[in-house]
């Protein structure tokens, strides 16, 4: 079985001894149309001491940054390339190509410790395209690992949603936590790869989704770090007061069940989104990362975990490439806005008070793009700048939701603006735009303005053909998803869109 023991399961984020940051681990996705400089993130990274850093793919630019500098690095395979992996070879060449040319064990190397195979195959949403071939690949990764003599400092795990377990509906509490019946076997199979080559399991828990996902039926101080009044209890007095805790011990329930009760729990994500919903702001998110630093910080752990904790918070920056389907929130996870600037202040290293931003970042003049006084017909406008920037903060319970509708265009217009570097003619919209020197922005709502950036863009001015857009006059955005309320007696924790319950005997 796994050997190493309960103290390890989440720091990546933040791990003190006494008042410093012992490390910490961060998710640094790329799904943006703007990026930093690698380098620079990396300056921003060291200065933070933040010294892992989990990846979605393999990027030559980001890994190339990060050479040297000694900083952990995850790296990740897509969900499209596990059914590649069953093939042994094709397994050895991609670890060649993805992490031996990197040298991870030179100095000058890029220090991979960790290898992500997949991305949360076992979704239900998947339909179980992924269920079998996802540890057959783990397994050709790892031996590969193990052929090029990597396999002792890199591991290879398969990055879970919490919905992989749960508890039974006649006794739900953590104690009580197990496997979905559904991929037992196919779980069983990663379960006993990575108890051959001491890797840890990895899973990815969200206390917000809990909260999203609730209804109105979850409590709110139970996503938090501040106790609740009436903790959830479990067998022999345990109480739980947050969900995390809950959370952590229904999966490590599920591991003992499975007769793996000593593998190392690693989560592989965990955050607060900024924007999106009506949850979803500056202000809880800082008390959601702060309480959660407190937290971890005491060194206490969970009931059936104690001790140190190992987590990559979800995530570094924002991205507004990425999908929206599961709800409005999904482009605003990062710590950091995507010019690299913090949201809120956090002491990452125990010597400052508020993060570092990413140095170098030029940001663009202050001028916005705004809709002319006299324009009454937003429809067509929005639904071009919309499809091609993001205005996610103009949809319900978002920061910019109270605007009137032509202040909603203007917000839309000047995104895509900026998107575009603020060239000229992308602030013309048949002439109902024009560029101002006065900031539009009002209460809640940010109109950003953007940063110089290298990433190559698809430009393009703004003529609106109207037979191409929608009569909606809000702004162009998928809907938040939602559940079906739960029950006066059920907690709900949701990761991603799959609930399981746990009981809340405090409601």
């Amino acid at each position: 079985m796994g050997k190493l023991l309960v103290n390890v399961f989440l720091v990546t984020f933040l791990f003190f001894l006494g008042n410093n940051v012992e490390g910490l681990g961060v998710n640094w996705g790329d799904i943006s149309s703007h990026k930093l400089p690698p380098k620079d993130v990396v300056k921003m990274l060291q200065e933070n001491g933040i010294k892992k850093v989990k990846l979605f793919n393999n990027d030559e630019t980001i890994l190339n940054a990060l050479a040297g500098t000694g900083i952990e690095v995850m790296v990740g395979i897509s969900n499209q390339l596990l059914k590649d992996l069953v093939n042994p070879d094709i397994a050895k060449k991609w670890v060649k190509e993805n992490v031996t040319r990197y040298e991870p064990k030179s100095p000058k190397g890029v220090n991979i410790t960790l290898v992500g195979v997949g991305n949360e195959p076992f979704l239900r949403d998947y339909k179980d395209t992924l269920t079998n071939v996802t540890g057959p690949a783990l397994e050709n990764i790892q031996n590969a690992l193990n052929d090029a003599g990597l396999g002792d400092t890199t591991k290879a795990t398969v990055p879970l949603n919490a919905d992989v377990y749960l508890s039974p509906s006649w006794n739900p509490v953590p104690s009580a936590g197990f496997f979905r019946a559904d991929i037992v076997d196919p779980l069983n199979y990663i379960l006993k790869v990575l108890d051959k080559n001491n890797a840890p399991f990895m899973v990815n828990i969200y206390p917000f989704l809990s909260l999203f996902y609730g209804n109105g039926a979850f409590p709110f101080d139970y996503a938090f770090f501040d106790g609740v009044s009436n903790p959830l209890k479990d067998k022999d007095g345990v109480e739980y007061t947050n969900c995390f805790d809950a959370n952590l011990d229904t999966c490590a329930a599920a591991l003992a069940g499975a007769g793996y009760s000593n593998m190392t729990i690693t989560v592989g994500e965990m955050g607060w989104p900024t924007d999106g919903n009506p949850y979803a702001n500056v202000t809880l998110a800082e008390k959601f990362y702060k309480g959660f630093v407190s937290y971890l910080s005491k060194g206490k752990g969970s009931p059936r975990r104690p001790g140190y904790i190992e987590a990559y918070i979800f995530a570094l920056f924002d991205e507004d490439r990425k999908s929206t389907l599961p709800g409005n929130f999904e482009t605003h996870w990062g710590l950091y806005y995507d010019d690299g600037t913090p949201k809120f202040p956090l002491d990452l290293n125990g010597k400052n008070k508020t993060l570092a931003s990413v140095p170098n970042v030029e940001k663009l003049p202050k001028k916005w793009c705004v809709i002319k006084p006299d324009v009454k017909n937003f429809t067509a406008l929005m639904s071009y700048a919309c499809d091609r920037a993001d205005c996610t903060p103009l949809t319900n319970g978002s920061s910019c939701q109270d605007l009137s509708d032509a202040a909603k265009a203007s917000y839309a217009v000047n995104a895509y603006f900026q998107s575009q570097q603020q060239k000229d003619e992308s602030c013309d919209f048949e002439g109902k735009a024009t560029i101002t020197t006065n900031d539009p922005s009002q209460g809640t709502c940010n109109f950003t303005i953007g940063f110089k950036t290298l990433t190559a863009l698809s430009t393009s001015p703004s003529p609106l053909p109207s037979s191409d857009h929608s009569s909606s006059s809000d702004a162009k955005a998928p809907s938040s998803s939602s559940a079906s309320p739960s029950s006066k007696n059920s907690l709900a924790f949701a990761s991603l869109g799959v609930l399981f319950l746990v009981s809340l005997f405090f409601m």
